[in-house]
């Protein structure tokens, strides 16, 4: 399919006038990576990903395209943080060197490079080879604090590749954002767009900032992005984790995302007249997916994992194994932490972290974001490497001094979060109906709630600090600290005190009526 699509912009490239230019460009690119540098199994879907085999495909690409006189570029669109025990306890050190071992040419800052603190977010940029862009995050002092674009020089053409990283990092991701702070994107677009057309032909935006995610307008869109402005010649964009049958195609900029965790190389073929883009084909090249059910039938052609890349990624595996592998307890029954779950009602995974929780702090009642849980607990031996699945952003536990009166604007809050969004709240230790939009019958450890009464709320730091629209907690920050436990180590040990889990209530601890 490929090469079919390449032959078809030669073809457009021969009935071209003789006296005009024309170029041919290949734009590969992933986003939404999430620390899957090696390759995993799914459900009915063993052995896909890998950015082993991700490099196999970018390397069949570069020479298929070099070979007739085209260039390449392989770009990221942020998020490779977060999601796979073994690149979170190195940093995603393994992602790296493997994106550096590949050849990729820019990436942009998703809001889980955030995840962490400052310095290893500092010490990642100075281990990546190529471009880190981000034009709408800026410092102290109002200056970019990454490059905010990156100029590819071609014989005929030039290409802009300009960074946009979502707004919506300010409310998800608050903790680590020091001084740094995020612009509009359509504003700062706004800005640097006649810089961009008088240097470059060709504008791509690596954008992560998600296709009609209905934020609310907390954020800018990719496909709001591309309708307000007609000199974006494209959009590879990320976070939403989009699998797009086609690619839009809106005010003449085409957006891409190529889904998540390598399940896909996305590739854009652009034929280039005389510097303006004329003609595009999009695909999504799966990387080893199979068929439903089938493990034998490859979705597209079964790829090769490039030996040296396979190599490196081999040699991150092992490190920390023995940590990750330690068996901590066990369970007899299924452990819910599935997606749709957790952030939507209570599971007893759920109530099992923010009784952990309370059982660490002692504190009166717990708060869990439901988006923070990531993962569920098969039932069997769980190890290390089973609980930072479920919990990888290495949160830490804040304990508040509230009042009664506070309690109230919180719940208020937590109750006014739509199911499946992932502020969702899940509670230990208080319980309470909310019927016709009125919160009734609040109980702190059995008892009525009481309006000028200091209660000790423990959270995680996330929230702490704002996190997910949790504003009234980052206002009471003077009220509380942060314990320095991290949470999935309070987790652990809860674990191990419980020993053989063999029942835990999975009932909710509020009730919409």
């Amino acid at each position: 399919m490929m090469k079919k699509l390449f032959l078809f912009a030669l073809i457009v490239l021969l009935s071209v006038s003789i006296f005009s230019v024309t170029n041919h460009l290949t734009i590969l690119h992933v986003n939404d990576t999430h620390g899957h540098a090696w390759e995993y199994s799914v459900y009915g879907n063993p052995d896909i990903g890998g950015f082993a085999a991700v490099s196999t495909i970018v390397d069949q690409v570069r020479n298929e395209v070099e070979s007739c006189g085209g260039e390449v570029l392989v770009l990221h669109a942020g998020d490779y943080n977060t999601g796979v025990p073994e690149s979170d306890q190195l940093d995603a050190a393994p992602d790296i060197v493997a994106m550096n071992m590949i050849g990729f040419d820019a990436v942009v800052l998703g809001n889980h490079e955030f995840d962490k603190s400052r310095d290893v977010l500092l010490k990642q940029m100075d281990l990546i080879d190529f471009p880190v862009i981000s034009a709408n995050i800026l410092n102290e002092k109002d200056e970019h604090a990454v490059e905010p674009y990156t100029l590819f020089d071609f014989e005929d053409y030039t290409v802009a590749v300009y960074g946009l990283t979502t707004e919506e990092t300010r409310k998800l991701e608050p903790i680590y954002l020091d001084n740094w702070h995020f612009e509009d994107a359509i504003e700062t677009s706004e800005k640097l767009l006649p810089e961009l057309e008088e240097k470059a032909d060709v504008i791509v935006s690596l954008a992560h900032l998600g296709y009609k995610s209905e934020s609310n307008n907390v954020k800018t869109d990719s496909d709001e992005l591309a309708a307000a402005f007609d000199n974006i010649d494209v959009i590879v964009d990320g976070h939403t984790h989009n699998y797009f049958e086609e690619a839009p195609y809106i005010n003449d900029t085409l957006i891409v995302q190529a889904v998540d965790w390598n399940k896909y190389v996305g590739r854009i073929d652009l034929t280039i007249v005389d510097g303006e883009v004329v003609d595009y084909e999009w695909q999504l090249i799966p990387v080893n997916l199979k068929e439903s059910g089938d493990a034998e039938s490859y979705v597209g052609e079964p790829v090769e994992q490039d030996p040296k890349v396979l190599a490196a990624m081999d040699y991150f595996a092992k490190l920390g194994d023995e940590k990750l592998n330690e068996v901590l307890g066990k369970t007899e029954i299924y452990l819910n932490g599935e997606r749709a779950d957790v952030r939507s009602k209570a599971t007893n995974l759920a109530n099992l972290i923010t009784d952990a929780m309370i059982w660490k702090t002692d504190a009166d009642l717990a708060l869990q974001n439901g988006g923070g849980i990531r993962a569920s607990i098969e039932a069997g031996d769980i190890s290390y490497r089973d609980i930072l699945t479920v919990l990888p952003f290495g949160n830490t536990v804040y304990v508040l001094n509230l009042s009664g009166a506070e309690i109230m604007n919180l719940l208020e809050y937590a109750v006014s979060v739509s199911p499946g969004e992932g502020a969702y709240p899940q509670f230990a230790g208080v319980r309470f109906f909310y019927e016709n939009g009125e919160i009734k019958d609040v109980t702190i450890d059995g008892e009525p709630l009481e309006s000028d009464k200091t209660y000790r709320l423990v959270t995680n730091n996330y929230l702490a600090s704002g996190g997910d629209g949790y504003d009234i907690l980052a206002e009471k920050g003077d009220a509380g600290y942060d314990t320095g436990f991290v949470l999935a180590d309070v987790v652990k040990d809860y674990i191990k005190d419980l020993g053989v889990i063999t029942e835990y209530p999975g009932e909710p601890r509020y009730v919409r009526k």
